[in-house]
């Protein structure tokens, strides 16, 4: 029975002791939980008093001593994220040596490195280091050629990320890539005159292939009927000599030639135009009068 009474007894004070623990526990900050990419800069009379970047359980009064019990009425503690962050930059305006206004597109990335700095260098360090960046960009690509501008992106990126690196180190920013995505024209008029001139370039360029193309064609077809033609030359040249040769064999035999002979008569002939009168003759047989 006194076993069942200490257990109970022990549930029940459990259950009473465990929300003032943890009450009082908040209360003055006996422990605290830190996620990771998170670092807490603790203050003390208006000064840094340290900071703790080791995520997990931890204990202020192991880090800081006795005066961790100061902390909760006297001090404050701020949490920075230290996780890597990306940003874009749309249509920053500059202008090209030609004189073409241009929109310029970057994005750039980076961490904070140094949270006291990133809390009391600069009451809005992310706006400043985006206007920073934006400075840099006008100074940098300003008054640069039209061709450079659209080619050369990796060599101006780095150039931007070399000025901007400096001043957001002192606000407690590290620059990680930076990158110009987009550069494109803000001038409506000029847009549509380079989209007319492109469209007159494809057309000549399309005129001169289907030109080009034509001349190979004929070509091809010129120098098919060279050769037909030299062909037909040659066969006409050589049709004699055969149809002499052929004609020397069927002489050799007179009976064969006489009724070929009267063949080719019979067939020109009926390839005449003329009419063709069949009568009788004296003797029985019938007379051919063309």
């Amino acid at each position: 029975m006194q076993t069942l009474i200490a257990i109970g007894a022990g549930f029940f004070l459990t259950f009473l002791l465990t929300p003032i623990v943890l009450f009082f526990g908040r209360v003055f900050q006996l422990w605290r939980v830190l996620p990771e990419r998170r670092v807490l800069v603790y203050t003390l009379f208006g000064k840094v008093a340290g900071t703790v970047s080791e995520p997990g359980l931890f204990f202020p009064i192991a880090h800081f001593g006795v005066k961790a019990l100061l902390l909760p009425f006297f001090g404050k503690a701020y949490e920075v994220q230290t996780h890597i962050f990306q940003s874009y930059l749309r249509n920053q305006l500059v202008n090209s040596e030609e004189g073409a206004p241009m929109g310029v597109g970057i994005w750039f990335e980076g961490f904070v490195n140094d949270p006291e700095a990133f809390l009391f260098q600069n009451s809005d360090p992310l706006g400043s280091l985006k206007a920073n960046v934006s400075t840099a960009v006008v100074k940098q690509l300003s008054n640069l050629k039209l061709d450079v501008l659209l080619e050369n992106r990796d060599a101006l990126s780095k150039k931007v990320r070399e000025e901007v690196s400096p001043t957001s180190a002192k606000w407690g920013f590290a620059m990680g890539s930076t990158y110009i995505r987009k550069v494109a024209f803000r001038d409506n008029g000029m847009i549509m005159e380079i989209q007319r001139k492109v469209v007159n370039r494809l057309r000549q360029v399309t005129a001169a292939m289907k030109q080009a193309g034509d001349n190979e064609v004929a070509l091809i077809h010129s120098s098919a009927d060279m050769q037909a033609a030299q062909r037909l030359g040659e066969a006409q040249a050589v049709r004699p000599m055969v149809i002499g040769k052929a004609l020397a064999q069927i002489r050799r035999n007179p009976e064969v030639a006489e009724a070929l002979f009267q063949l080719l008569d019979i067939q020109s002939t009926l390839r005449s135009p003329g009419k063709i009168i069949i009568s009788p003759n004296g003797n029985g047989s019938l007379l051919l009068n063309v």
